[in-house]
């Protein structure tokens, strides 16, 4: 006799570059690509993400050796898109893309993050476009976010999860339901990154209970709620603000992780939950006792489970 008891859903805990300072594929400020992988092993990880495309070593065979003998595995890879121009964009977006979805899946993973491009510069604060899109624009954004999951699956077997992004179109509560609400559940997932809904006004609990089965991938992060009130005050781009410290430590910001990582357990499906806290830049020593410090405090959140 079977029993009908499903069993627990597993959350596994990770982490990525972007936690390291890493923001690029090549910046003297950045520490190297070997340190990372030796420092996030180092700190109780057992999965990580890609981060920038060329950071970490490209080559499969490589990569591939350079993270198992520190028992490491990859859980997404991260591409960048600008969809709500529409058509004229796919093929430059494609060949972002489908590079980065090659070594996604010669790595084992099965995700592929999708964050929507900037309307500001996230270095200069310049501005690109206008914040607000169109009707026709969304129309855009939502059909090529779709093609764009059948092309991933279809070529790559990979399952995209847009990810909320500050200083992107895909931002607040409002537009972030209004994406959900207009691309189909059975290709566009979500990657609810809980810094950067918190940053944009949202609540990470609510839209878990809200979109459940929407929600496809975690990213971790906390933001000070000091920083964020003058930062939204003052109209600071993404990228500076995460130079004042916008971004901090867990437990000492917003949103508590426990009642986040308690919504998503609830939910019954396995999922990555993806330490990133962004720090671009800062000094090489600074990384390292926070990720110790958050993957115990993750820990004792009692959810997560650090294996796979």
């Amino acid at each position: 006799m079977t029993s009908s008891v499903p069993s627990p859903a597993r959350i596994r805990i990770g982490s990525a570059p972007d936690s390291w300072g890493v923001w690029f594929p090549d910046d003297p400020q950045q520490v190297p690509w070997e340190r990372f992988l030796d420092e996030v092993s180092e700190a109780g990880y057992e999965w990580i993400e890609l981060g920038p495309y060329g950071y970490l070593p490209t080559d499969p065979a490589r990569l591939a050796d350079e993270t198992s003998r520190r028992n490491l595995a990859v859980s997404a890879g991260t591409v960048f898109t600008g969809l709500h121009h529409g058509p004229a964009v796919w093929d430059r977006t494609w060949e972002h893309v489908a590079g980065i979805a090659a070594l996604t899946r010669a790595m084992g993973a099965g995700h592929l993050v999708v964050i929507p491009s900037f309307w500001r510069d996230d270095r200069t604060g310049e501005v690109l476009e206008d914040r607000t899109l169109t009707a026709a624009q969304w129309r855009e954004l939502t059909t090529q976010t779709e093609r764009l999951a059948h092309e991933v699956q279809d070529r790559y077997g990979l399952r995209i999860v847009v990810h909320p992004h500050a200083d992107t179109h895909i931002d607040s509560e409002e537009n972030v339901n209004r994406f959900l609400d207009a691309t189909d559940p059975g290709l566009v997932s979500l990657c609810l990154d809980t810094g950067h809904y918190a940053y944009c006004g949202g609540d990470s609990v609510k839209l878990i209970r809200t979109y459940g089965e929407r929600l496809g991938y975690l990213h971790l992060k906390q933001v000070d709620p000091e920083v964020l009130a003058d930062v939204v005050a003052n109209e600071v781009p993404f990228g500076p603000a995460v130079a004042r410290g916008v971004m901090c430590e867990p437990p000492g910001g917003v949103p508590a992780l426990e009642p986040v990582l308690d919504a998503a357990r609830a939910l019954g499906t396995d999922l990555f939950a993806i330490v990133e806290q962004d720090m671009y830049p800062c000094p090489p020593e600074k990384p390292l006792p926070i990720a110790r410090r958050t993957r115990e405090f993750l820990r004792i959140c009692g959810p997560a489970r650090p294996s796979s």
